[in-house]
């Protein structure tokens, strides 16, 4: 049976979320390009394994040659020094999308974060429209992915879906994840929608599960046909009631980004 990519890359995949998809995503292509700068072992029937560092602009003008679509998930994933995210996530989606133009790629998913928006209350509930909000140096590097994946889309015509991930993991590990959680099979269906909707444009879809006490609104991604079929309300058990409240100043119960606002440069006295 024909498949419907010759050939789909999937950058970061000896990552958390990338050995997860890793044969998740099989059946929608011949082959399946596996990329990151670390070890993915050794490759498997219809893969193939290239070892790139994103931030090397010819290597990945390489890794882009006959690529069909891309599942970008490379680069840095949490907080760190902003030369090191300057590499990977800002000059490293730089170079993939001027390559995947030079090739002549006309999907990309990139995955994003819901760390673009990290400093909306949690009390606020926000869609597509509402302006960015980077609780953390890796979220502005999102939200610098975002803006260029729409400066190509309207230069170049590759279209995009912004995939800004929740928390995706087997099960919710704090109060917080209750509301942010994304199983891996809605996942996976998010990138199947992404992937085969005929025309996506330039569209960013909040990455959750069904969740109660939801803080984003996904209408402007309707046309992507994409509904979850999980919720963290199975494990509403490990999080009972308490009645106890949280300080007034806590932030990671304040703000949507959670602990993401506790790390990095604190300018605040």
């Amino acid at each position: 049976m024909t498949k419907p990519f010759k050939r789909l890359l999937l950058t970061g995949a000896a990552g958390g979320l990338g050995k997860i998809l890793r044969d998740r995503i099989k059946p929608w292509a011949d082959v399946v390009r596996l990329s990151d700068i670390g070890d993915m072992g050794e490759a498997r029937e219809g893969e193939e394994i290239v070892q790139c560092d994103l931030a090397d602009k010819a290597a990945v003008f390489k890794l882009l040659e006959g690529v069909d679509a891309v599942l970008h998930f490379g680069g840095i994933s949490t907080e760190n020094t902003f030369e090191n995210i300057m590499a990977a996530n800002i000059a490293g989606t730089y170079n993939l999308y001027e390559a995947a133009h030079k090739h002549g790629v006309k999907r990309v998913v990139f995955a994003s974060s819901n760390h673009t928006i990290g400093y909306y209350k949690t009390t606020d509930y926000i869609d597509a429209d509402s302006p960015m909000r980077p609780d953390s140096l890796y979220g502005v590097s999102k939200c610098f992915g975002e803006s260029l994946s729409r400066y190509y889309y309207d230069r170049t015509g590759i279209e995009t879906v912004c995939l800004r991930i929740g928390s995706s993991f087997p099960e919710p590990v704090n109060p917080r994840m209750m509301v942010t959680w994304f199983s891996y099979d809605d996942l996976v269906e998010s990138l199947r929608c992404s992937l085969f909707t005929p025309r996506v444009g330039h569209t960013i879809l909040f990455g959750a599960s069904a969740n109660p006490g939801s803080w984003w609104d996904n209408s402007k991604a309707s046309h992507l046909g994409f509904k979850p079929k999980d919720s963290s309300t199975r494990f509403a058990a490990s999080f009972p009631d308490t009645g106890v409240y949280p300080p007034k100043d806590d932030v990671a119960t304040i703000y949507q980004g959670g602990g993401f606002l506790m790390s990095g440069p604190q300018y605040k006295d």
